[in-house]
C-alpha cells in the first residue's frame, strides 16, 4: 500500500510541474481532449449496436466501421486544430511585432496568419469527407 501512495505522489509532482509549462499543458489538455473524444466515439458506436433489436454478427463490423469514422473525423478535426492555433498563435504574435514597427507590412503579415488558419479549416473539411462521403 506504501508503494502505491509514493506512485501517486510521483504522479502527482510530475503533473504539477508540467502543468506549469506551458508547451506540455497544451500537450496534457490534448492527450485529454483525444481520450474525451475517444470515449464519446465508442459510446455512440456501442449505443448505436444495442439500439438495433437484434445483434448478429453481421452488424459488428458495421459498428467497429462506424467507431473508425467517429475516431478519424474526430482526430481529423482536434489535430488540425492544434496544429492551426499553434500556427496563427506563432504567426500572429510576428505579425504584431511586424506592423508595429513597419505599417507598411500589414498584409503581407495578415497573409500569413490567414495561412495558418487553412490548415484547421482543411482538417474540418477531411472530417467531414470522413464521416459523411466515404461509405461505411
Amino acid at each position: 500500500m506504501a508503494d502505491r501512495s509514493k506512485l501517486f505522489e510521483g504522479l502527482d509532482f510530475v503533473l504539477r510541474e508540467a502543468w506549469r509549462r506551458p508547451k506540455y499543458r497544451a500537450i496534457m489538455v490534448a492527450v485529454a481532449a483525444l481520450a474525451v473524444l475517444a470515449a464519446i466515439a465508442s459510446g455512440a458506436a456501442l449505443a448505436h449496436a444495442a439500439s438495433s433489436s437484434s445483434v448478429t454478427s453481421d452488424q459488428t463490423p458495421y459498428a467497429f466501421a462506424v467507431l473508425g469514422k467517429a475516431i478519424g473525423a474526430g482526430l481529423a478535426v482536434g489535430l488540425a486544430g492544434i496544429g492551426g492555433g499553434y500556427a496563427v498563435g506563432v504567426a500572429g504574435a510576428a505579425a504584431v511585432s511586424a506592423v508595429a514597427e513597419k505599417r507598411e507590412v500589414f498584409g503581407t503579415a495578415f497573409l500569413f496568419v490567414v495561412l495558418g488558419e487553412g490548415i484547421a479549416i482543411y482538417g474540418l473539411l477531411m472530417a467531414i469527407i470522413v464521416a459523411f462521403v466515404l461509405p461505411t
